[in-house]
């Protein structure tokens, strides 16, 4: 038994814990949250006697992670399995990444790649676009600047033909019209333009550190997707493209690295739904880039703009996101697919409070239904990073982690959200690894075939 003043105070502490969780009055003196005992009760395993065997205890390991580990990461039909078979074997995984203006700014993905590139290394920096069709257009890792062009975005509604490259913007430049990249390191060897051959196709130059390393002619009988790829000299970090004569049409430039890694492509459209896929894009060229750049996974993260409109989550949302992935789908019929949900997305409510936008959560439970009918895998961004209300505590938090309108993530809050896909896409990769042992295990291990017995000698 406990002395009596030691048991007192426990009993108070244990009060004053659980005080704020039936008086609603308290809510913001909350200091301790009871389903975080879970997340936080994490005892080391030791490498007791009983586990000594390395692929035992490993799956150990596995296990209890997987027990520890929140459910936003749905993948029955592991869908995921090629992104996790080519994580295991250590050659350069692709991933595109599409979305709306958190994406455009390269927030939560830009910490997803990085933490991704830190644990299975960094195959360069991807897929950029030529210039910034938006002030706050971002590629972590790379400084730009240009002059002179022109550009058309998806679902805009000015361009007519539905081709705009893999990141949804078409670039148009006549001669005098440049590009230029910094990047943070000297060790991409590869840079690869997108553009669209065409008649009367004009001529671009590239460049890296001042010094021109070649130039493509995009004049071609027939309009098509062409791609031109330069090798860039060791240690080089400023590129520029110039166009050099009439006019080129231009979708972007993939950065890439000599060794195996993480190729993590964000390709954000500000203001975006999932319609840009489903029809702005023209399937046919869509398909090609995708089939070109043939990434591993991609992942689509729209609904935070249409949360915005009842009606259209209540009535066509869900087609839309099936069209978009019968799309993908066509393109790529090995390539792993998951739909990310929409962060949470907060209102001023009548009472002038703030809450979670009232469509948001019935939209997440769509695209949880249409991922379970595509057979594709589906990540609760919304759950994971708290639920209902979560702009709200994020936007009375010190320092704040939303801006004010209740929408984009600060740095500090996208980081978070990035982190939370990360570890949910590594649990996944540990489950793979879990299966591919179990079944390996099961196939190699089979019982001696039994030695005839001799003429005369009894049966064992």
């Amino acid at each position: 038994m406990l002395p009596k003043k030691t048991a007192l105070v426990v009993v108070t502490f244990v009060a004053l814990l659980l005080l704020p969780q039936v008086i609603p009055a308290l809510a913001n003196l909350k200091s301790f949250e009871l389903s975080a005992i879970r997340s936080v009760w994490d005892i080391p395993l030791p490498d007791l006697p009983g586990l000594s065997d390395k692929t035992v205890l490993e799956d150990a390991r596995a296990q209890r992670r997987v027990l520890l580990a929140p459910k936003n990461l749905v993948d029955p039909n592991h869908t995921l399995d090629r992104f996790y078979e080519t994580l295991r074997k250590a050659g350069t995984v692709r991933v595109v990444h599409y979305g709306d203006s958190p994406t455009t700014a390269d927030l939560v993905t830009g910490d997803v790649r990085a933490l991704l590139q830190k644990q299975f290394g960094d195959a360069g920096t991807g897929f950029t676009l030529i210039a910034r069709p938006w002030a706050w257009y971002n590629h972590r890792g790379v400084e730009m600047d240009s002059s002179d062009w022109k550009f058309e975005i998806a679902g805009s509604g000015a361009a007519k033909d539905g081709r705009f490259g893999l990141g949804g913007v078409t670039f148009f430049g006549s001669a005098g019209a440049v590009a230029r990249w910094k990047l943070k390191d000297g060790r991409h060897r590869v840079a690869e333009v997108s553009y669209q051959a065409q008649p009367d196709g004009g001529e671009f130059a590239f460049e890296a550190d001042g010094a021109e390393v070649g130039t493509s002619d995009t004049s071609s009988d027939e309009a098509a997707p062409a791609y031109a790829t330069f090798d860039l000299p060791e240690g080089s970090t400023q590129f520029a493209l110039r166009v050099t004569r009439g006019t080129v049409r231009l979708f972007g430039v993939e950065f890439r690295k000599a060794g195996p890694g993480v190729l993590y492509s964000s390709l954000g459209v500000n203001g975006a739904s999932v319609t840009m896929l489903s029809h702005a894009f023209n399937a046919a060229h869509w398909s090609e880039q995708l089939q070109h750049y043939n990434p591993d996974l991609v992942v689509l993260a729209y609904g935070t703009n249409e949360s915005g409109y009842p009606q259209f989550v209540d009535t066509t949302w869900g087609g839309e996101l099936k069209a978009a992935v019968r799309r993908v789908r066509a393109a790529l019929p090995q390539s792993s697919i998951l739909l990310m949900s929409p962060m949470d997305r907060g209102e001023h409510t009548k009472d002038g409070e703030l809450d979670t936008i009232e469509a948001l959560p019935r939209l997440v439970k769509i695209e949880r239904s249409v991922a379970e009918e595509t057979g594709v895998a589906f990540f609760n961004t919304f759950e994971a990073m708290g639920g209902a209300g979560t702009m709200a505590r994020w936007y009375n938090s010190e320092p704040r982690m939303v801006g004010a309108d209740l929408i984009h993530p600060m740095p500090a809050g996208a980081r978070i959200v990035g982190e939370l896909l990360y570890r949910a896409l590594q649990d996944g990769f540990n489950e793979y690894k879990l299966r591919q042992l179990k079944e390996s295990v099961g196939e190699g291990v089979q019982p001696a075939p039994a030695k005839p017995a001799a003429e005369g000698e009894p049966l064992k």
